[in-house]
């Protein structure tokens, strides 16, 4: 193997090593994974046993607790009980009233210390009332901005909540589809050139690209399943990302199937490249278009971000990016043997 030529698989070898060590073995910030109670009233004490992840409470010197109802409200921990470096009681006493003219609202639990930094659950505890007084739960509630303890010890991805550990699947699940894209324009482009040249090449290289597409695609659907079931619960529910997701699949298993069905090699070629762009322009409302017109559980649509900050930061990004990169080179890879294989098979059908 001519080393020149081939650098760019030779650097699937760090890339490989790289996403896999560094993505595999980095340890996640401190959080917090659960709580026994998320229900409060006002005017009674709120009690409430708190999990936590990779946190340290049993040396930390300076813990709080505090419950936010938004930027201007707050209330902090009336008493905290340690139990372990991950294990935490909290008791809140509840003012009578709360700050708002709703009979309910929605608060934040925030940990802080000097050994893990805070540590947030967004909006998870119902805080109701049952006689309303906007005027006396303003003055009842802190409007003191929080002055969070900030820890930066180490290199460490980010702790999301409901993710936790399976926020590692980044590096696999949403790389590969991007890899996947990648193929399916490296198709698109060669049925185009192929009706415009009529070049059997091309059609043997748009066909190859779209094979390995969908592998990555299936594989993509298969990782997103197992993602799904530890942070949803299932491993196939009914939100609209996955369901438009699976239908521009079919719409690219279809394409493997007209082929399949055609004999002449003219007809085949001409169709299937003709059919290879539409499942392409199809494909684009039903996963980039459509999920974001509807609310969906699914990062990226229906107001859920993808990409940003609620989901990166800039130390899985030095891991995602790379990631993208090794996938894409290995999905290239795999179709250009495919096509070295086409290519024999053809040549030594027409020797017979």
């Amino acid at each position: 193997m001519n080393i020149k030529k081939s650098w760019w698989k030779w650097l699937c070898i760090p890339l490989g090593l790289y996403v896999l060590l560094v993505g595999m073995l980095v340890p996640l910030k401190p959080g917090i994974t659960s709580i026994d109670n998320f229900n409060a009233t006002a005017g009674q004490p709120f009690s409430v046993h708190v999990k936590g992840y990779n946190s340290n409470f049993d040396i930390a010197e300076n813990l709080k607790a505090f419950l936010r109802l938004d930027s201007s409200f707050l209330i902090q921990h009336a008493l905290i009980k340690v139990n372990g470096p991950t294990d935490l009681q909290l008791q809140f006493d509840i003012p009578n009233f709360l700050p708002t003219s709703e009979d309910y609202a929605t608060g934040t639990l925030i940990l802080d210390n000097e050994v893990d930094g805070p540590s947030i659950l967004p909006a998870v505890i119902r805080l109701e009332q049952a006689n309303i007084n906007v005027q006396d739960g303003n003055n009842l509630w802190s409007k003191t901005s929080l002055n969070l303890a900030s820890v930066e010890k180490g290199f460490k991805f980010p702790h999301r909540n409901i993710l936790n550990e399976t926020i590692r699947n980044t590096f696999f699940h949403v790389a590969i589809w991007f890899a996947m894209f990648f193929l399916l324009i490296l198709s698109l482009i060669n049925s185009i050139q192929y009706l415009r040249l009529r070049s059997f090449e091309k059609d043997i290289n748009a066909s190859s690209y779209a094979e390995v597409a969908i592998l990555f695609g299936l594989i993509g659907i298969a990782t997103g399943s197992v993602w799904a079931k530890y942070t949803w619960g299932a491993f196939w529910i009914s939100d609209v990302k996955l369901n438009m997701s699976a239908v521009a699949l079919l719409i690219y298993v279809a394409y493997l199937i007209l082929r399949a069905s055609i004999q002449d090699i003219d007809s085949r070629a001409r169709l299937s490249a003709a059919y290879n762009i539409f499942a392409f322009v199809a494909m684009i409302p039903l996963i980039f278009v459509i999920p974001r017109m509807t609310d969906s559980l699914h990062p990226g649509n229906g107001g859920n971000p993808a990409l940003g900050g609620e989901d990166l930061d800039n130390r899985l990004r030095m891991v995602f990016y790379p990631a993208i990169i090794l996938w894409s080179i290995i999905g290239y890879w795999l179709s250009n043997l495919n096509i070295r294989v086409k290519k024999i098979t053809e040549q030594l059908i027409s020797k017979k």
